[in-house]
């Protein structure tokens, strides 16, 4: 089952430079992927950002699978 990251994900010109972030806040993608990538896990990362849910985080491994996807895609 694949997540509708499209709801979720958004990207604004002027928030946090134009990033794609979780929507209403200013979380990053990144940021999250990044916390994933020491070890962090969902409960940990909603602990410390309470306005994250987990679904906010299945949305942020969806995005960046689907711009590697397409990366590669493309070249």
């Amino acid at each position: 089952m694949e997540t509708d990251y499209q709801a979720i994900i958004t990207q604004e010109p002027g928030k946090r430079g134009g990033r794609a972030c979780i929507r209403g806040s200013r979380i990053a993608v990144a940021d999250i992927l990044g916390w994933l990538a020491v070890g962090m896990s969902d409960e940990q990362i909603i602990a410390d950002y309470p306005e994250l849910t987990r679904e906010d985080i299945r949305a942020a491994l969806a995005y960046a699978a689907d711009r590697e996807r397409r990366t590669v895609t493309a070249a």
